[in-house]
């Protein structure tokens, strides 16, 4: 079982989006992946329709309570795709864990009583708050690797310093197995000279670690989650959906988990989710306090 951190500190980059389509586009090629939101705005869990009930099983009471995976694992209309959903209550997550010994580390416990069980996933996504408080800190320490999905825009560029930074630390004083394993580009526009020079900054200082293949900006990726669908059951045929594909079979290539190519997916009736009001709660504990 192999555990990806889909990151970063920047809001709005197309984390959420990454996550959903990327693990639809790996389940469709035959692993079967289980999603993990970590996000107290809960988009991820909304953007599925299993928001949880307040006090129901969650990540929150997962992180909190001592429940398992087992309890709070859902599964999805996709086959071999599931989710650990959250809800409002994981705004509490930070403080509550503040005074815990070893808070950092107690994700990285529940994936291992996972990857030990009869049910284990092949793969785990992941989903972090833009923030780098104690969940995003669970989720670096339980990670094999990291994807970071970026906005090809200027201050994109600004950011990864400081969360290369952040990983290089946890790296060495938390996780010496983590290692960067992409750096996805999405809202990317090849008619902006802007998009093109960020993309052609990022493959200088990074390399190969760039996927080749962008997510372009596309109105049925955006309008997909308010139907609680992934591309791949919105819009099967549309240009994010094969971004996705073609994304997915380069991750499963880095990992050395490339299956069969994927069947296509039948779209299916769209019903409108309409989604409680989420607020947006922004972690305020330091990686120095958390390490030490």
């Amino acid at each position: 079982m192999q555990v990806i951190s889909i990151i970063n500190q920047k809001g709005g980059v197309g984390k959420t989006t990454s996550c959903a389509n990327l693990g639809a586009a790996l389940a469709l090629q035959g692993l079967r992946v289980l999603l993990v939101d970590l996000d107290p705005q809960a988009h991820l869990s909304i953007s599925f329709d299993r928001m949880p009930e307040p006090g129901d099983p969650s990540v929150y009471t997962l992180l909190t309570q001592g429940h398992s995976f087992a309890d709070v694992t859902q599964p999805t209309q996709i086959d071999g795709l599931s989710i650990a959903p959250t809800n409002l209550d994981l705004t509490g997550a930070e403080s509550e864990l503040s005074s815990e010994i070893g808070r950092e580390g107690i994700l990285r416990l529940a994936l291992n009583d996972l990857a030990r069980s009869k049910n284990a996933p092949d793969l785990v996504l992941l989903d972090c708050p833009p923030s780098l408080g104690t969940l995003s800190l669970n989720a670096l320490v339980a990670s094999d690797s990291v994807i970071v999905p970026l906005q090809a825009e200027f201050f994109a560029l600004q950011g990864m310093a400081q969360l290369l930074d952040v990983l290089e630390r946890v790296k060495r004083r938390l996780n010496p197995s983590i290692e960067l394993a992409g750096i996805l580009v999405g809202l990317y526009s090849k008619q902006r000279n802007l998009s093109r020079e960020v993309v052609q900054e990022l493959n200088d200082h990074f390399g190969d670690l760039v996927f080749p293949t962008h997510v372009n900006v596309n109105v049925r990726l955006a309008e997909a989650p308010s139907h609680g669908q992934t591309i791949f059951e919105y819009a099967p045929d549309c240009g994010a959906a094969i971004q996705f594909r073609e994304i997915a079979r380069e991750l499963s290539d880095r990992l050395g988990m490339l299956k069969d190519e994927p069947p296509a997916c039948q779209p299916q009736a769209a019903k409108k989710i309409v989604p409680a009001e989420v607020s947006a709660r922004v972690s305020e504990p330091l990686l120095e306090q958390e390490a030490e």
